[in-house]
């Protein structure tokens, strides 16, 4: 018994002193442009969602871009009149949890939006503002009563506009073994809150997860 207490004694005190000196070490760096970039291993990140935002948008403002107004008298040549647009917000329909990119991806389709030269989008802050005046889900605008309140609040805010924008995040998944393959696809929906005529303008980007087995255990032959 004693010899059996002094073994366990012992190697609880081995471990112990092993333990302590295993020490993790965090760093970070600098992504400077043109630098490797990282790439998400379990799930999206931006190798994925800014590629996504990029084709949507430019297949969106390349489909409704006006053309230049001619006038008949001088020949004048008119910069087409810039689309008024109230972005509503992003839907995440993914089996993944995306966090903080929600904000990013909003973020860089309003600017993507602005840059082309075509949109001209209300402010963010007084969409959710006018949302929360009207205790109303993006979702609800659908409805012609909720529409018509949430239009006549934004133009009395001195925000009208003509076009609602909703935003989708979808996956599918196609699994292999313990290896799968992820579709995403973001979808811009664009409403004319005049005719009711929507049109919907798509990006997909596929991505593989691969597992690997190799473990601490298994290279020092312990199966």
């Amino acid at each position: 018994m004693l010899r059996r207490c002094f073994l366990a004694g012992g190697a609880i005190a081995s471990l112990a002193w092993i333990v302590p000196g295993c020490r993790g070490t965090q760093y970070a760096r600098v992504i400077k442009p043109g630098d490797k970039e990282m790439m998400g291993s379990h799930q999206a990140g931006q190798e994925t969602f800014r590629p996504l935002v990029d084709e949507a948008v430019t297949k969106l403002v390349a489909r409704h871009t006006p053309q230049p107004h001619v006038q008949q008298a001088g020949y004048e040549v008119l910069p087409p009149p810039k689309m008024r647009m109230c972005f509503v917000g992003i839907e995440n329909k993914t089996n993944e949890e995306i966090g903080d990119f929600k904000e990013q991806i909003y973020e860089c389709i309003d600017q993507r939006l602005s840059e082309s030269g075509t949109c001209s989008s209300i402010s963010r802050r007084y969409v959710e503002a006018g949302l929360r005046e009207l205790r109303l889900r993006p979702d609800q605008l659908f409805v012609p009563d909720n529409m018509h309140m949430f239009v006549g609040l934004m133009a009395q805010q001195g925000q009208p506009f003509d076009y609602l924008l909703f935003a989708k995040l979808t996956s599918g998944t196609t699994r292999q073994n313990h290896d799968y393959q992820r579709d995403y696809e973001l979808t811009l929906e664009l409403v004319d809150i005049r005719s009711g005529e929507q049109d919907k303008q798509s990006a997909m980007l596929s991505k593989g997860y691969h597992h690997s087995w190799t473990s601490r255990a298994m290279a020092g032959g312990w199966f």
